[in-house]
């Protein structure tokens, strides 16, 4: 065939997502579709059964296992069919199929037929005119329109020519069924129908990158007072990384007040995040509104900042193809083919190399990694979104982020980089209690992850572990964004893959914004978790900037910023902890933490040593004070005398 003119294929482009838009995925790839309205001619094996045949599903990484990546059927004849139950009548408009998912093996349908019941009996033949129509597919996702759409309430998939020189030349396929649903007359009552809606009134649908520009505007026009619009950088086609700020006080850091942000879109094709903290903007500011005591508290004790997109040029690329023709790679990568998820600088192994190496364990740091220099050259193979972020992690003091993903149900937490660069190996922080708290805080109170009788997404069963797990313990993600925020800065993130569909229909966003809604707000008040507090120059009450703050039996310590407030997120306890920083003498204090929604207020007011606090008060032209006279006539008294001196001292104070 000759290629059709360019103004064709685009009219055929739109014309197809208006009809996915128009009848929307029955939710082989969402899970809504379940493994028992699935049959199947037959099947080689349990993990090629019908359950398998869902639209962009992935296999384990050997084939032969439980999670196999399509079903494939037992027989390679023209008899073969995967069948779906609607279970109510719907009007059916098209499929779209795919080739199996294999590392090893490759099997592609190349042509099928479709056919239709009312009672899985009588079936109908899909026609092309007087013809039953023979649809033609590939490995990547296609979309077959149906000249006319077909009401009833089975459908059969129904295999005529494949890729027979394949590994085995197996019948293998993965599909999508798209169709609307009729009412059903018997169900008369409104809590007999499934809730697939959202009484909040807020713009659900995929936002391109001009939509979401204007949508995060229209949420700054709305609420002036409480949000801020900043951009961090731009990505390498030029787009602009845009930030809502939502705060009582736009644009600055407040004493005291910590802060905490969501990053969304990493992979451009990951979009459900996107698209979820849209909507929290939006949220927050109507309730803001409202008077709504829960969000009025989380803006005036909380600076939040929301990143909807931080790869705009992968996302752009998939939303042109559409939420079920992208497939599964699409847009994952930056313009520049970079994988945003491997591409932050490797603290690790550096911090691994000088523990093996160090002989004295006190020489050792454990916070505040510095960044090496072959990373921060401008030949280093390093995204522009990654530096804009990296620059974003340094200029402004997080205490808390989630890193929003897609195509999994799970939270995990740091480490995400195995020691020894296994495949996969359960890698703890020294934080590992508090990580765990975090991942189960967002977890347990997310809809469909909680759910005791939710089937796996592709290949893990991660109900086993209740929805959360060790990064390192699923797999090997070397300079991964978690173990740098962890590492360079003072802020804990984990990871939340938010669903099994990496780019969700339209009409799944409601739901969706339903399951995750509480999880959102929850995640965010969990910065409250642990003390906080200021340090200050005990003389001058000044804040000091960079002094460390150590917990004893965590080695993981934090910085106080430029102000010389600080937090350290810890669970429910009682801990010594012990403030220094140059220049003055260090200071411990015991600090209870309690199960309570604040934080416990732990200030410091530390002693300059002696020399340096001589130096700033003859710089400045001052009189000794009696305790630096004192210190000073000790030190020029013989040994024994000093002793004798401060053991009055002690007593008499």
């Amino acid at each position: 065939f000759a290629p059709l003119p360019s103004n064709v294929m685009l009219k055929m482009v739109k014309k197809s997502l208006l009809t996915i838009s128009e009848c929307p995925p029955l939710g082989l790839e969402s899970l809504k579709v379940k493994d028992a309205q699935l049959r199947a001619s037959s099947y080689k094996r349990r993990g090629l059964g019908p359950h398998r045949g869902r639209l962009n599903i992935q296999s384990g990484l050997e084939d032969g296992d439980v999670y196999d990546g399509a079903w494939c059927a037992q027989y390679r004849d023209k008899n073969q069919w995967l069948e779906v139950d609607a279970q109510r009548l719907t009007r059916f408009t098209g499929v779209i199929l795919q080739g199996r998912n294999s590392i090893w093996s490759w099997d592609v349908v190349h042509t099928y037929k479709v056919q239709f019941s009312n009672d899985s009996l009588v079936w109908k033949p899909c026609m092309n005119g007087t013809e039953e129509a023979e649809t033609r597919t590939a490995e990547t996702p296609v979309l077959a329109l149906f000249n006319t759409s077909t009401v009833a309430r089975y459908i059969r998939i129904n295999p005529q020519t494949w890729y027979e020189n394949g590994t085995q030349g197996d019948i293998c396929l993965r599909a999508e069924v798209l169709g609307c649903t009729l009412p059903d007359p018997n169900n008369i009552y409104a809590w007999q129908t499934e809730a697939t809606g959202s009484r909040d009134k807020l713009d659900f649908r995929h936002h391109n990158y001009k939509e979401m520009r204007k949508l995060m505007k229209s949420v700054n026009e709305a609420c002036p007072d409480i949000t801020r619009i900043y951009s961090i950088g731009k990505s390498y086609a030029g787009l602009k990384l845009y930030v809502m700020e939502i705060s009582d006080n736009p644009g600055k850091h407040e004493l005291g007040e910590p802060e905490f942000r969501y990053v969304a879109g990493m992979h451009g094709n990951e979009v459900l995040g996107r698209e979820l903290l849209l909507n929290l903007m939006q949220f927050m500011c109507q309730e803001y509104k409202r008077g709504d005591q829960r969000i009025v508290r989380l803006v005036k004790e909380t600076r939040i900042h929301l990143l909807p997109s931080m790869n705009p040029d992968g996302y752009e690329m998939a939303f042109k193809k559409g939420s079920e023709l992208s497939g599964w790679a699409l847009g994952r990568y930056s313009h520049e083919w970079i994988d945003m998820n491997h591409n932050f600088a490797d603290l690790n192994s550096g911090m691994w190399t000088a523990i093996e190496l160090e002989t004295d364990q006190s020489k050792l740091i454990n916070h505040y990694f510095p960044i090496p220099e072959q990373y921060t050259s401008e030949e280093a193979f390093v995204a522009s979104e990654t530096r804009a972020v990296i620059n974003w992690m340094q200029n402004i003091p997080f205490v808390l982020s989630a890193n929003l993903h897609g195509g999994e149900l799970v939270v995990t937490y740091p480490y995400d980089m195995t020691r020894d660069w296994a495949p996969r190996e359960h890698t703890p922080t020294p934080d590992e209690s508090f990580f765990r708290w975090l991942a189960t805080a967002y977890a347990s109170t997310n809809r469909v992850m909680s759910n005791p009788d939710r089937r796996p997404c592709h290949n893990k069963d991660f109900l086993r572990y209740n929805n959360i797990i060790n990064g390192a313990d699923w797999h090997n993600v070397p300079g991964s964004m978690n173990d740098f925020s962890y590492l360079h800065t003072n802020c804990f993130e984990v990871t939340v893959e938010l669903s099994c569909d990496k780019f969700p229909h339209a009409s799944e966003l409601p739901i969706e914004w339903e399951n995750n809604k509480e999880s959102l707000l929850i995640y965010m008040e969990q910065v409250r978790l642990g003390i906080k507090g200021v340090v200050r120059d005990k003389d001058t009450e000044a804040g000091i900037a960079d002094a460390i703050i150590k917990v004893d039996d965590i080695d993981h310590h934090i910085r106080s910023v430029a102000d010389g407030d600080y937090w350290r997120l810890l669970n429910p306890g009682e801990y010594k902890v012990t403030v220094s920083a140059e220049g003055y003498l260090p200071s411990s204090r015991t600090c209870q933490v309690m199960y309570d929604h604040y934080p416990t207020i732990c200030d410091f007011r530390l002693t300059k040593v002696p020399k340096q606090r001589l130096k700033d008060i003859l710089a400045k032209g001052g009189k000794l004070p009696k305790d630096l006279q004192l210190r000073l006539r000790q030190l020029r008294l013989p040994e024994p005398l000093r002793e004798q001196l401060d053991f009055y001292g002690r007593i008499y104070g």
